[in-house]
Formats: C-alpha cells, structure tokens, sequence
C-alpha cells in the first residue's frame, strides 16, 4: 500500500482523501512519531492521542488562513508532519533541527509560540479580535488539553472570550475523563442535535424572539435557558462553559473521525463562541503508551518495538531523585514540613514524599501563581512549606513570590527544578533567568550546590531561616559524591575556596563549579594558575571572599544563567560600591538572547561554559596581559 503521508506537503491536500485514506493516514502519523521519538526522544503520548482531531481540523479548515493556536504544543508533532515537516521531523528536538513546540519561525502554520500551558484560548482570543478589527474573515481555534484547564490564565481567557462572544471555536482535549457507553451515546445524540446548523440557527432565532416580547419575553427566556442547561449538565459538564458565554458541545469521541468531521463542518458555520468537548486517549495506538500514558508524556529515547525506555549514561543520583530522598528524609525530622508542587510530583521528585506524607503534600495542577501564595498562607501560619517548580515555570509566579512572600518575608522555600539549560525542550523551558529574577527581591536568600551532597545541605539550611530562601539545580545527573548522612547548616553567605591561584580567580556557580575545576587543572598544566571559588550563595554575597580574591587581578564568573543581571552583575555591582578599581572582570554565561534547544554538554560547549570554554576564557584574558 503506497504511502499517503510521504507526499503530502501541505494539509489543503487530505481534503481530498477518502475515509478510508484518512483511517490509513492516522496509522501512518502515528508510525513516524513513535519512530523518532523512539530515537530522539519527546512528548509522544499526548501527539499519539489528537492524530484524529488533526487530520479532522486540517480537513474542515484551512490552515495557515485558519489560525489553529496549540496548547502547550505538546500535542502538535502530527500538526507538523501534516504542514510540510515529515522530511525533516527526523531532526525534531535536536540542535538545529524543528522544535518540539509550534514555532512561527519554523512555518506559517504554526500560529503562536507555545511550550508552557494554558495560554491557547488568550491567544487564540487575541487573533480573533485582531482578524475583526482588519475586517477578515478566517476561523481562529485553540486546542487545549484537560491538564492545561487547572491553570488560572485559561479561565481569566475564557471569562473575557464569552464575554467578548467573538467568532472563536475553543477544543477542548479531554485524555482524562472516562464516560460509559450509554451516557456517550446520549452526549453524542445532544451534540448532534446542537451542531445542526438549522437548530442553532432556530435556537438564536428563539432567543431573539423571547427578549422582545413585553413583560414576560425575559422571563420565558430564562426559563427556557435553565430547562436546557439543567437537561445538559445531567450528562455534561457543559453548564460550566456555558456559564462563562460558551455554546457547549460534547462530549464526542476524539478519534471517531467521521463524527469530528460532522461537528467541525457544523461549527465551521457558526459565528460565536463556541466550546467543542472532545474526548481521546492518551498514547492512542501505542499499547505501552497507552498503559503509561505518564511515563510516555515526555519521554526519552526507547525500543519501538517493546516500549521499554533507554537508560541514560547512568552512574550518579540524578539532583531530582536527591532532591525527593531529602525531603522525605526532612520531614521525619520536622513535622511543620509541607510539600507544594504544581502538577509535577513526578518531575520534581515528591512522590515518593506524597506517598509518604499525604495529608502534607499538595498538587495544586499547573497553577503556580496559586502554589506560591498559597505556600505563603502556610508558612504565615507556622508551617514550613517547600515549593519544588521548574526555573521556566517558577517566572509565572513572580509577582506572588515577590508581594506574596518577600514582602511578607515569609520563610517559604523555593526548591528550583531545571536550572540552566534543559536540553532538547528548549527556549520555552531552559531555566537560564532565576538568578537575575531572584536576586533583585529583598530579603531572600538564593543558593546553588555544586554537588548533589550539597544541595540536601542547603535544602537543610533553607529551613532553618527565618524568611523565604530559594536552592537552585540542574537537570541530570549529579557528580557522583558521596553524600552525608547528617544534615549540617552551610553558613549563609560564606562561599568555599576550592582551589588557589595568583593568576586569577573563577567564581563558579552551581553546576558550574566542576568545569571550573577542570578548566583550573587544564590551565595550571599551562603554567596558569587560578583559583576556584564556589560561590554557594548567590544572595547574600560572600563579600570578604570575593574582594580577597579580586586582590588577584582578574575575576572570572561562571553561571548557568543569563549574564544580564546575574551573579557576574552582581560582582560588578560589589566592587563598584567597594570602588575598588585594577580589577578585570569577565562574565560567562548565555548572552542577552533566547538559548535553542539542544542537548545540555552541546549547549553549554557552544556557549564557552564547559571545562574548554572557561579555559579559553581565562587563557585569553591571562595571555593578554
């Protein structure tokens, strides 16, 4: 059977398949992303899961004009294979190759930029009210997963979208909820019935109609509204989208594809608000997908053929997995212990935590806003919450984490996941800005280990401050070092002088610290030699330490972070109020631009930041005097 997916170069050409073309072009999607992914990795459960809703949406509308707005984007490789990608998809998520998310950049099909949830129905929002006010007529629709509707910004969107009632079709990809036989035939039935143009269209006519009649049009018309809603919402969660201004249809099968098409070519001729419940499984078609649909969200490279998951390089405790035995290890210490995370138990390391302690652990869903304040209403009642966030996504809850607990000085301890590069999820998700978002905020103590040992060290010594404090780590594994047994209090703001050197000094930070040694032993074979601070505190400063080793002439700062305002700025800063003066200074880090994606080593050695890089630094600084 000769191959569909192999000549399609553009969606407008599915439009003319056959049914049972469509069926074959469904296997074949699901082929080639179980295919790379397997090689490269990537978010394959939910991409297996919306196979049929794409090919329904590129079939019914037309894209680019029709602007479809990704959620998240985790769902959108077989969007990409449908727009003209299939030849590079192999590439997907390496350096240099097509992103893992929608990306402008990469192809006029691709909207909006995505990477982290519950932004589609804004966005999507935004173009339907820009398409109005340039008097043009294209379809706009957001494709959101159940998962991204715990986030706070979907609901704010979707209050201003039904209060707007634009021309927006909201889809709303539901891989959680289960629904018997009889309940879904009965919600297909009504949806049905809803989707007819002609009901629709009889439905407005009748409202229209009822609002003018004197004295009792209102009334009638609010009788007949609570009548429908109350016939729905015994199947359907529909009252709720309704509520906010939504026409409600669904539930439906999302991968029933005739019926997607039914519906799509209905709502295609509406011209409001409408919510479309579309109901898929997760992992669809990959039966070890299909069984852990949690462990096949995102994914590392594995076996096609049995599912069963590549090993990394392996050997040390990743900083994730020292991060969850602490935290366990904590709270049988500390009963005032409590664990916030924000739908990552399983990213973050907490749950095996969660098990343990139950009743003081809370997963409030992707809502970090939420999580950081509601950490700070914790610990203003004596407890001692840890709040354990990816870097990226800590930056939705900036203004909580500044006014909500800084202000307050509030001893909430921030357990930053993901810290510099992440790899091959790129821009969206590398954790290069904490440190510059963090330092500028009085009153917070901000640390970074330079070892898996001593991150539970500073986990321990953030929990005995009186006010918020903040550990940050990498992605991976860590050094290998053997780790204590006995929790021990790191003097805040004293760093650690792990090598000495006239010639200069390297003050590293965090992961940084064991390239910085490695540059130090390369350059000392040389006849250069540096010292190698370990910074530990990023705020406050280990002033004294810092200006006894500018005595050497050169500083040279290292971080896994944005040079702009980072740790390098803020030692600057220091010997400018210092006015000390004769002092070179040289800041490593990721410039003033958005970070691609690519493995970590890769990236860090395109940036200068590995053992060679930060030797060629110092070389060239040293060399030229």
């Amino acid at each position: 059977m000769p191959s569909i997916l192999n000549h399609i170069t553009d969606p407008a050409q599915i439009k003319g398949l056959s049914l049972a073309e469509l069926e074959q072009l469904a296997g074949e999607l699901r082929a080639r992303i179980i295919e790379v992914c397997a090689a490269n990795g990537g978010h394959l459960a939910p991409s297996l899961g919306v196979v049929e809703l794409t090919i329904a949406l590129h079939r019914v509308f037309d894209s680019p004009e029709d602007k479809i707005v990704w959620d998240v984007g985790h769902q959108a490789y077989a969007h990409k294979l449908l727009t003209g990608r299939n030849d590079s998809f192999g590439t997907l998520r390496t350096l240099g190759g097509i992103s893992g998310f929608p990306k402008r950049a990469e192809s006029l099909h691709d909207v909006f930029d995505v990477g982290h949830s519950s932004t589609s129905i804004s966005a999507a929002l935004g173009l339907g009210v820009a398409r109005d006010l340039s008097e043009r007529h294209n379809k706009v629709l957001a494709v959101i997963g159940d998962g991204s509707m715990t986030g706070g910004i979907a609901f704010e969107a979707l209050n201003h979208a039904g209060h707007l009632n634009k021309d927006l079709v909201v889809i709303l990809n539901d891989n959680e909820m289960s629904i018997s036989e009889n309940v879904g035939a009965l919600s297909n039935l009504l949806s049905r019935t809803i989707t007819s143009e002609f009901v629709h269209k009889a439905k407005k006519d009748l409202e229209a109609f009822l609002e003018k009649l004197p004295k009792f049009g209102k009334s009638a018309l609010q009788v007949a509204k609570r009548a429908e809603e109350s016939l729905k919402g015994l199947f359907t969660p529909g009252m709720l989208f309704e509520a906010f201004g939504f026409e409600y249809i669904g539930p439906i099968d999302g991968h029933n594809i005739p019926q997607l098409l039914d519906t799509l070519e209905s709502v295609k001729r509406f011209d409001d608000a409408v919510l479309i419940h579309v109901l898929t499984k997760k992992g669809k078609g990959y039966p070890a997908a299909e069984a852990n649909p949690s462990l096949f969200h995102g994914v590392g490279p594995f076996e096609p053929e049995t599912g069963k998951v590549l090993k990394g390089k392996g050997g040390a405790a990743s900083y994730t997995g020292i991060f969850g035995e602490t935290m366990k290890k904590l709270a049988v210490e500390n009963d005032k212990i409590v664990a916030v995370t924000a739908a990552m138990p399983d990213g973050t390391g907490l749950s095996p935590f969660g098990k343990e302690y139950p009743e003081r652990f809370f997963d409030v869903g992707i809502a970090e806003q939420h999580a950081v304040t509601f950490a700070a209403g914790l610990a203003a009642q004596g407890l001692r919450p840890v709040v354990a966030l990816y870097s990226s996504f800590l930056q939705r809850g900036y203004d909580q984490l500044a006014h909500d607990v800084c202000l307050q000085d509030l001893p909430v301890l921030f357990a930053i996941d993901r810290a510099g590069v992440v790899g091959n999820d790129g821009p969206t998700h590398h954790g290069v800005f904490d440190l510059s978002y963090l330092r500028l905020l009085p009153g917070i103590t901000v640390m970074a280990p330079k070892d898996e040992n001593e991150l539970q060290h500073m986990l321990y010594t953030g929990l005995q401050l009186p006010g918020p404090s903040a550990v940050r780590y990498p992605r991976g594994s860590g050094c290998g070092v053997p780790i204590d047994q006995i929790f021990k209090a790191l003097p805040v703001g004293k760093g650690e002088l792990l090598r000495q050197g006239k010639d200069g000094a390297i003050l590293a930070v965090g992961a940084m610290v064991q390239p910085a040694l490695e540059a130090a032993d390369l350059l000392a074979k040389e006849g250069v030699e540096v010292a190698v601070m370990n910074v530990r505190f990023v705020k406050p400063l280990d002033r004294e330490l810092i200006l006894k080793l500018a005595g050497t002439g050169r500083l040279f700062t290292v971080e896994d972070n944005v040079v702009q305002g980072g740790f390098g700025t803020s030692v600057l800063e220091l010997l400018e109020e210092e006015e000390l003066t004769g002092v070179t200074v040289t800041r490593l880090g990721y410039p003033d631009s958005f970070v691609e994606q690519g493995e970590q080593a890769e990236l860090r050695a395109s940036y200068g930041l590995d053992a060679a890089g930060i030797g060629n630094s110092v070389r060239g600084v040293v060399t030229r005097a």
